[in-house]
């Protein structure tokens, strides 16, 4: 009787252990699942990512799973700028191609960042993303971000102005804050697409907290992008390419071109001494 007892502990507890891993099982399908996976995509990753769409303000993901492993995608998403820290050859190469702007650290667990690579692999096998274009801005849409930049104008939403946190090169714009990155070459780095990413559904901790429930409207969004556009294509004309060398090859020649005339006036000098002129002349006199 308490050998049979004991095999009907045994059982209960074998079946128990069972249960348990196929629950645990379960849930890393779930987390795992192209659906939980989207949702966090959704969420999280679409204000800097495409899959098949291009690049925005971070790479195109699709394919990522092929060109990286798994546990340095976990490691990057959690903590890129360890990576880069670290020394990392492919953080470092990310980090310099996209103009040097950290991916804000993600609070994921394994398995989701598991999950969102799963819906990355099946999105990218449903054919490309339509990526974000960005229609031209008119006159009126840019004066419009200029006073929205600097608060001359308030958001419809009551949302802090950029000036708040950045500073940007414009005649118009008297000073902003020094908080944040300086936007003049903004465009020029993260394109229309990526500056709207980034403003309609900002990705960074700070920029989260400040625009919580005071999203700007899609009016406003294309105002700024237009501003720092125009900002932009300012900056590209005032500086263009090369500017340091020819200033410095200008710098030279003006030298050059001193030193000739000073040689050409320095011939001209008294070459004899003062005194010895009237001493001359007082001996022809005696």
């Amino acid at each position: 009787m308490a050998l049979i007892r004991r095999e009907e502990v045994g059982m209960r507890i074998l079946g128990a252990a069972v249960m348990i891993a196929l629950l645990q099982g379960g849930a890393a399908v779930v987390a795992q699942s192209p659906e939980r996976g989207r949702e966090i995509f959704q969420s999280t990753c679409v204000g800097c990512h495409t899959i098949g769409g291009g690049r925005l303000v971070g790479p195109d993901l699709q394919g990522v799973g092929r060109r990286r492993s798994e546990a340095w995608i976990i490691a990057f998403v959690r903590h890129s700028q360890q990576l880069v820290a670290a020394g990392d050859s492919a953080a470092v190469d990310l980090f310099r191609e996209y103009g040097e702007m950290p991916m804000p650290d993600q609070p994921l667990a394994a398995e989701d960042v598991r999950g969102v690579l799963a819906y990355i692999g099946s999105a990218g096998a449903a054919g490309p993303a339509p990526g974000l274009g960005v229609a031209p801005a008119t006159e009126e849409q840019i004066l419009l971000g200029r006073s929205l930049f600097q608060g001359t104008t308030r958001l419809t939403n009551g949302g802090p102005a950029c000036t708040s946190c950045h500073d940007v090169t414009d005649a118009a714009i008297t000073g902003g804050g020094v908080l944040a990155r300086e936007l003049t070459t903004a465009f020029s780095r993260l394109g229309g697409p990526g500056i709207r990413a980034i403003i309609a559904d900002p990705p960074f901790p700070v920029m989260q907290r400040a625009y919580r429930d005071r999203a700007l409207v899609p009016d406003e969004v294309t105002a700024l992008v237009g501003f720092l556009g125009l900002v932009g294509a300012q900056q590209a004309l005032h500086q263009p390419r090369g500017f340091g060398p020819r200033l410095f090859a200008v710098g030279v020649g003006g030298s050059v071109v001193l030193l000739v005339l000073y040689s050409l006036m320095w011939r001209r000098r008294l070459k004899g001494s003062v005194n010895q002129g009237i001493y001359d002349r007082q001996i022809r006199t005696t």
